[in-house]
């Protein structure tokens, strides 16, 4: 019975995993580095990384999300 659940919510994870990557197709992270220090003197540079997540993973994701919990949902 807990293998069971335990499908039943990993189906519901990758579904709402699925679901977001749908809504938010593109988000951008910053980061400070350090290009230089000179005693208490310091450079930093602020970047801004944008990463795109494919187009596939989102319906990918909701397939085998609806697929492990309907064979979770069978099984019982």
């Amino acid at each position: 019975m807990a293998g069971k659940s335990g499908l039943l919510i990993t189906g519901a994870v990758i579904v709402g995993l699925g679901v977001l990557a749908l809504a938010v197709p593109m988000f951008t992270t910053k980061d400070t580095k350090e290009l230089a220090k000179i005693g208490d003197l310091k450079v930093t540079a602020k970047e801004e990384n944008t990463h795109v997540i494919p187009t596939f993973v989102g319906p990918a994701a909701l397939i085998l999300g609806v697929v492990l919990m309907g064979a979770a949902l069978v099984r019982r």
